[in-house]
């Protein structure tokens, strides 16, 4: 039985994707970020198809625990570090890297006697404001931390990038001066061999002074742009996922006719209307305003009156010989997923990792 909502990978673009993140750092390593359940396409499933890149990079503790337990091998780094004394010991367990960004951790760090069994990613914070240490403290970190019997010399370093997505914007330029700067006035010498990383996906397509040691590619990874104004498929990447549906019921409306609730959307003519077994409860965004387009047998209609938790709904005006059954695209091929997230005031990113589970995820080869 063919599901009312689900979503078709095409895993085979993954490939492509990070053959361009590649061409774009060839002199660099590569971190894959599949933190958010793979951002919705399935973290063991996108480590799998990743096995080529260098590393893998998760948000959480109990992300790299699953890696672990699932056999992944290749090194993991978790971005939010560890919070407590307990995921620290999680983390140790299960040989995930840390990345190290309060003075908690560091505290945790040195209490430790164990002897190099712990590597870490000590963050600056150059901008962002959120995690990391400024540069005025970076120094000092940076020395306590090498005196740190339990971890693995030589430490590395890395920031994040705020607004690399805003080419207009200097503060990349800034942040990337200021990580740079602060390095080369360390009292104490940076360690032979310590490895730097800088870029995110805008910052691997766009900046390429933030183009280090390391790069730590994510949205890019599956065809999504980090850009407002251009897709993915714009950048030369292939998307990955397609969200689909059918139509469930085809009827007629009159001029005056409110479709929705609280009756947003009023007909001004006779309307053919499509009600598609799709909502926000699948994960279609709430916000979508009226005129979202919709594919509807490949050919686009427009969304009218408010999305429901299972149901939205589409003038068939261009339609007229659609029935129930049809098939319904989101977005996916002839739809951009970057388009959806405009018309809902959002970004790609929310709508790719809110596909909820009711959502039956099907791989393209399933279908061949």
């Amino acid at each position: 039985m063919i599901p009312a909502a689900y979503a078709v990978l095409n895993l085979d673009a993954v490939a492509h994707n990070l053959a361009v993140v590649r061409r774009c750092a060839p002199e660099a390593k590569i971190m894959a970020v599949i933190k958010a359940n793979g951002y919705g396409h399935g973290l063991l499933r996108i480590a799998e198809v990743l096995a080529s890149a260098d590393a893998f990079a998760v948000a959480r503790v109990d992300e790299g625990i699953r890696l672990r337990k699932a056999g992944i091998t290749k090194r993991i780094a978790v971005l939010e570090g560890f919070t407590c004394l307990e995921e620290f010991e999680a983390l140790l367990a299960y040989h995930l890297d840390a990345v190290v960004h309060s003075a908690v951790q560091v505290d945790i760090l040195e209490q430790r006697k164990e002897q190099g069994v712990c590597a870490i990613w000590l963050k600056l914070d150059t901008g962002m404001n959120r995690l990391g240490f400024k540069a005025k403290e970076f120094d000092a970190i940076y020395q306590r931390l090498t005196q740190c019997s339990i971890i693995k010399q030589p430490i590395n370093l890395m920031t994040h990038l705020a607004n690399a997505d805003d080419l207009k914007d200097d503060t990349t330029h800034t942040q990337i001066k200021r990580f740079k700067e602060t390095l080369a006035t360390m009292t104490l010498a940076l360690q032979t061999g310590s490895e730097c990383s800088i870029a995110n996906s805008a910052g691997i397509l766009a900046w390429h002074e933030a183009l280090s040691d390391w790069v730590r590619p994510g949205v890019m990874l599956y065809g999504i742009s980090p850009f407002l104004d251009r897709t993915g498929e714009q950048l030369g990447l292939k998307p990955i996922m397609e969200l689909h549906s059918r139509l469930i019921a085809v009827k007629s409306l009159d001029v005056g006719d409110k479709v929705g609730y609280s009756g947003t959307w009023v007909c001004e003519k006779p309307t053919l209307l499509g009600v598609v077994a799709i909502g926000y409860g699948d994960g279609y965004p709430r916000y979508a305003k009226a005129g979202t387009p919709i594919l509807v047998n490949g050919q686009r209609v427009p969304l009218i009156g408010r999305v429901s938790m299972d149901m939205i709904t589409v003038d068939l005006a261009t339609q007229p010989l659609a029935k129930p059954g049809d098939t319904v695209t989101l977005w996916g091929e002839g739809l951009p997923v970057e388009e959806i997230a405009l018309a809902a005031d959002t970004i790609p990113y929310t709508l790719v990792c809110g596909v909820t589970q009711r959502v039956q995820i099907v791989e393209k080869s399933d279908l061949r």
